[in-house]
């Protein structure tokens, strides 16, 4: 007859990889990272400006005026662009949150047409091509890139005071963990900066759970503020202590730092999860008893 094989690193029935099935499943690296919405395309918008101001250098001090201005303008177009892009990204993948201030993508395409129409009437002084040009390049932008979100985002049956609180604290955490990755950066450790953007997915999984039911606020702002605050200061420490000694004991502290963050914020984000059910249990139980009462059988 068979028989299983078993030992110290093998599975026992009922777990898999070594953890019973009711313990999550480890996160992997790359799981829930962030792809940075600047493509090659908006990349590319940094040449053509580049080749103007180049050519331009022999034409004259009229027309190496006129193409450099021109050259400019389209790269603040493009560096607007950029912005824009990020922008729009970071509101799509938020459940609550403001338009952008400033509508960078529009702007980017008023100063793209701006900037073709300068360049165009630098070789063909008129109105009539230089216009054309600008409208062309201007309509063109707009169709390849679209344009900003142009109103606010929030949950139906979500008063626009309590949107506005959560969207204020995830703002600011959003902060916290901008400065925590520039930080670690400094340290020179690609791993330890793998280790931080896993940190950052789970803390933002808490971010999405809040945005969801903004009840969940009161029991989350201290991990959204306090905790966070804490851990962009450790970061820094250890960022600069790492990289001038390349301590392994402080490697180590940190990297234990975090182990205990990511648990907490987890645990927290799953207790969250669990009172949300309870309140769906709840709602589901009394309608079922006002529909009993109203004679309705289920």
């Amino acid at each position: 007859m068979a028989k299983r094989f078993g030992g110290k690193y093998s599975p026992t029935p009922g777990q898999v990889g070594g953890k019973t099935g009711s313990d999550p499943a480890p996160r992997g690296t790359f799981q829930g990272a962030d792809v940075d919405p600047v493509g090659a395309r908006s990349n590319l918008l940094f040449l053509p400006p580049v080749l103007l101001g180049f050519f331009s250098l022999n034409d004259g001090a009229l027309g190496m005026a006129l193409g450099l201005t021109a050259a400019g303008v389209l790269i603040l177009a493009a560096w607007l662009l950029r912005d824009g892009l990020r922008a729009e990204a970071a509101y799509t993948a938020r459940k609550v949150a403001k338009r952008p201030a400033i509508p960078r993508k529009i702007f980017a395409s008023m100063l793209t047409g701006i900037g073709v129409g300068m360049a165009a009437y630098k070789n063909d002084p008129g109105l009539i091509a230089p216009a054309i040009f600008a409208l062309a390049a201007g309509g063109l932008h707009m169709a390849s890139f679209g344009v900003d979100p142009l109103k606010d985002k929030g949950l139906e049956g979500v008063d626009t005071f309590q949107q506005d609180r959560v969207a204020r604290v995830v703002d600011e955490a959003e902060r916290h963990l901008s400065a925590m990755t520039d930080a670690i950066q400094r340290a020179g450790d690609r791993q330890m900066e793998a280790r931080v953007e896993r940190f950052q997915q789970t803390a933002r999984e808490m971010f999405r759970t809040v945005e969801e039911d903004p009840r969940d606020l009161t029991g989350a702002r201290r991990y959204l503020g306090v905790y966070l605050l804490g851990a962009r200061d450790a970061t820094a420490k250890f960022a600069d202590i790492y990289a001038r000694t390349r301590d392994a004991q402080a490697r180590e502290d940190y990297a234990a730092l975090l182990d205990d963050l990511e648990q907490s914020f987890s645990a927290r984000t799953r207790k969250m999860l669990l009172e949300d059910r309870s309140d769906l249990t709840v709602e589901i139980d009394v309608l079922r008893e006002r529909l009993e009462r109203e004679g309705v059988r289920l």
